[in-house]
C-alpha cells in the first residue's frame, strides 16, 4: 500500500547568493535545513546576478526564490529580481528573503513582492513552517 506522501510535488526552491556578498554559511545552514524537511534544494553559489538567479529558477522549475543578503543591499536587488521576473513571465514564484534586514525594511520589502523575510537568528523551524504553509495556499 502506497502513502499519500509518496504521491505528494516536494517543495522546490533555490536559495540564492546575490552579488559581492562573500558570507554563505547562513545560506547553507538555511539550505540543510530546507533539506532535512524533505524540501528539494538548489545552492546557487556565491556572487550570482539576477539573470543568473531568473535563468536558474526557470531552468530547474522551483516553486520558491530564496535570498540571502548580508550586504545591506536588499531593497534595490529584490526591485531587480521582482522586474526580471515580471519580464520572463514568473511572478508566480513565491520569494523570501533572509540576511540583516532591518525591521525597516520588512513592509517595502513586502510591498516589493515579498512573500516572507527572515531577518538573521529567525528559528530555522519558523522558516520552515512559513514555507509548508505558503504553499499549501499556493
Amino acid at each position: 500500500m502506497e502513502e499519500y506522501a509518496m504521491h505528494e510535488k516536494r517543495i522546490k526552491i533555490l536559495i540564492a547568493k546575490p552579488g559581492l556578498d562573500g558570507h554563505d554559511r547562513g545560506a547553507k545552514v538555511v539550505s540543510h535545513a530546507l533539506k532535512e524537511a524533505g524540501m528539494e534544494v538548489i545552492y546557487s553559489g556565491l556572487h550570482k546576478t539576477i539573470d543568473q538567479i531568473v535563468n536558474i529558477a526557470l531552468q530547474e522549475d522551483v516553486d520558491i526564490i530564496g535570498l540571502s543578503i548580508m550586504t545591506g543591499a536588499h531593497i534595490p536587488i529584490v526591485e531587480k529580481l521582482m522586474k526580471k521576473m515580471r519580464d520572463e513571465d514568473i511572478i508566480d514564484k513565491t520569494v523570501f528573503v533572509g540576511g540583516v534586514i532591518p525591521a525597516k525594511d520588512i513592509s517595502k520589502l513586502k510591498g516589493l513582492g515579498v512573500a516572507g523575510v527572515f531577518p538573521g537568528g529567525t528559528p530555522l523551524s519558523e522558516m520552515i513552517e512559513f514555507i509548508k504553509t505558503h504553499m499549501k495556499k499556493a
